[in-house]
């Protein structure tokens, strides 16, 4: 392991390792406006959800490291305590991205980046017409966490009203992950697409208690094939099941090249769970 002190390196280092290895950050693309109607949109990837009742967003706009000076969106909400997250996915990532330039004070970054502001119903900002998703925030609170450049600014938002594009939902009224194609910030030139093969599911122990990878037989869980994830897996069941429950279980024909834990691994990645477990059982 590579070990650093971040008071040994310069701030600038130490953000490029913060932002390249934390992630994929979700972008809080924030509208705002100052007290003279001068409207600014920037987007800030030190952001996410902090509670549903009340419903709280924090994003956080760092101090200039170069100069130390206050970003446009954090001098706005000081003069005018409201704000409206909208939420970028991959059509308007481009002309995100341009919003981000650093324009001089009172430059609409709605006019350069080619978006269409939508005028807000409980706030003064205006929304991102393009956005699959507008949140419509009062600012609760502003925490500075440092006064040097790179210190961030936590501005807790409670969110007064929601709009979101019909189209983003599935049959169910459930929001279609692979409909909003949500976009997120990596380190550097990266972003990352929430979307094809990127995206995957993961059963949440929450209905259930799994018996936990110190359950499994030793043969299992000491084996040198089994990943980490596929044990994980096995110990997401909720009782070791019984051979004579497995003997009905058919093992697909396109694994028939593979055998032992090569093959319950490869069941495990194709999410055949019980199909693992009469392999594992019966090895």
């Amino acid at each position: 392991m590579k070990t650093i002190r971040p008071a040994d390196i310069p701030t600038t280092q130490l953000h490029a390792l913060m932002l390249g290895s934390i992630g994929p950050r979700p972008i809080a693309f924030a509208s705002t406006i100052s007290r003279n109607g001068q409207v600014n949109l920037s987007p800030f990837s030190f952001f996410n959800c902090f509670g549903s009742n009340p419903p709280i967003l924090v994003f956080s706009p760092a101090r200039r490291v170069r100069d130390n000076t206050m970003k446009h969106t954090l001098e706005n909400v000081y003069e005018v305590p409201e704000v409206v997250i909208n939420i970028v996915n991959y059509a308007i990532v481009e002309q995100m991205s341009l919003a981000s330039t650093e324009y001089d004070k009172g430059i609409n970054e709605f006019t350069k980046s080619g978006l269409t502001e939508q005028p807000s119903e409980l706030v003064r900002p205006p929304r991102v017409k393009e956005s699959p998703v507008q949140y419509e925030c009062k600012v609760r609170r502003i925490i500075p966490l440092g006064s040097q450049g790179g210190a961030g600014n936590l501005i807790v938002c409670e969110i007064v009203l929601a709009h979101f594009n019909e189209t983003i939902f599935d049959d169910k009224g459930q929001i279609d992950p692979f409909k909003l194609d949500l976009v997120s910030r990596m380190g550097g030139d990266w972003y990352c697409r929430a979307n094809g093969d990127a995206l995957f599911e993961v059963a949440k122990p929450v209905a259930r208690k799994g018996i936990g990878v110190d359950s499994l037989p030793e043969s299992i869980r000491l084996s040198s094939i089994l990943t980490g994830n596929h044990l994980g897996k096995l110990g997401n069941t909720e009782q070791l099941p019984d051979r004579s429950a497995l003997a009905s279980v058919d093992i697909p024909a396109n694994f028939a090249h593979l055998s032992g834990h090569r093959l319950a691994a490869a069941l495990l990645d194709a999410n055949l769970i019980d199909a693992a477990w009469k392999v594992l059982l019966n090895a």
